[in-house]
């Protein structure tokens, strides 16, 4: 099937692949998974995922109503502050009530309670992980994400259903075992007598390598330790390398280097290249020091700094030629934006047997009506 560049193209054979190693985590452990809409919240997926987990994580009230209506199962929610004109909506969505504050615990919690849902608190256990993220690293100082202990008050802990902590990024199993520690260190002694632990996202589960038997090891302990339900939500690890963004070259230009212009753009569709930053994989490319014609990709907007990067390709690019990236499924169509008046990619799927097909095109009232 012949699609106008650019568009996201989700497999979902792919996306199967990853699907069953959470299906065994799941299983293997006794764990529930949700899935971390923040990341993907291509709901015509939905009944895929949701015949593998337990259910959605949102950030608002709009991912809740979404993963409510189109995914089901537990619908879960965190806001670092939650909105007073929203609350009474929130709670026709969200089963599960994570609050970041003490404060916000009072506010909210006894209507929670009163509709029959679950409120936790998000803890932040002063343990940073991570190398080279800052910007996503919420236990750095000064973090407003999360209780920390010296802020923590127990006269809320009859409220409390159970504990959250969310503080890795694209991270393997290790980094979890000593957040775990940290966070028993501080916030463990409240654990006992509580239904829950949710261990946040960030976890890479399905990345090549990752430790999922010492994942196992680790839930298992959690739950016969404290007698909890352990959630994840992981959002990456769902559609890692499950999705693809395909473009075409409109333009060789030459500045000291070969620049090919494409019909995509990092600032609108693909904006973690910049913001991360984050370098996507381009399918037939390899790094520019191993050889070959090397060429600049860039956008076409206007952002002089719309570039996602120097690749190396085995021959020479022309105009029309397509350039394909990967992982563009994760914080890609989320995040998209119409700067310039770009228009937004199509998103398409390619089902197990190989057929193609659109699942949404995009056009000018997409652009004009958000203005």
């Amino acid at each position: 099937m012949e699609l106008k560049t650019p568009y996201f193209l989700v497999d979902e054979a792919l996306l199967e692949k990853n699907l069953n190693i959470l299906r065994g985590v799941q299983r293997r452990a006794g764990c529930k998974i949700l899935l971390a809409q923040k990341a993907f919240s291509g709901f015509a997926f939905y009944p895929q995922i949701r015949a593998a987990l337990a259910g959605t994580t949102a950030s608002g009230l709009y991912e809740a109503r979404l993963g409510k209506e189109e995914f089901g199962g537990e619908t879960h929610v965190f806001s670092p502050a939650y909105r007073e004109d929203e609350f009474e909506e929130l709670l026709k969505y969200a089963d599960d009530f994570v609050f970041n504050s003490p404060a916000q615990v009072k506010k909210f919690a006894a209507r929670a309670k009163a509709a029959g849902k679950s409120v936790g608190l998000r803890v932040n256990p002063e343990c940073s992980t991570q190398e080279g993220h800052a910007i996503y690293d919420p236990c750095a100082p000064g973090s407003r994400l999360g209780t920390t202990l010296a802020n923590f008050d127990e006269s809320i802990l009859p409220l409390l259903d159970g504990l959250h902590f969310h503080t890795l990024c694209e991270q393997g199993e290790d980094a979890l075992e000593i957040t775990v520690a940290a966070f028993e260190e501080k916030f463990g002694k409240y654990l006992h007598g509580m239904k829950w632990l949710n261990l946040g996202g960030g976890h890479h589960i399905t990345r090549e390598g990752y430790d999922v038997d010492a994942l196992v090891r680790l839930v298992l302990r959690l739950k016969e330790t404290y007698g909890v339900e352990v959630y994840l939500e992981p959002g990456e690890a769902v559609v890692l390398n499950a999705g693809f963004l395909v473009s075409r070259v409109l333009e060789i230009v030459h500045n000291e280097i070969d620049i090919a212009i494409l019909d995509t753009s990092a600032a609108c569709h693909m904006p973690d290249v910049l913001e991360m930053p984050y370098r996507p994989p381009v399918l037939g490319a390899h790094e520019p020091g191993e050889g070959g014609c090397v060429y600049r990709l860039a956008g076409p907007t206007c952002l002089a700094g719309d570039v996602i990067g120097d690749y190396a390709f085995d021959a020479p690019l022309k105009e029309g030629d397509e350039v394909v990236f990967g992982d563009m499924a994760l914080y890609t169509m989320v995040k998209t934006n119409t700067f310039n008046g770009m228009p937004l990619p199509a998103i398409a799927r390619r089902a197990a047997d190989g057929t193609v097909s659109v699942v949404r095109s995009f056009g000018y009232e997409d652009f004009k009506s958000r203005l």
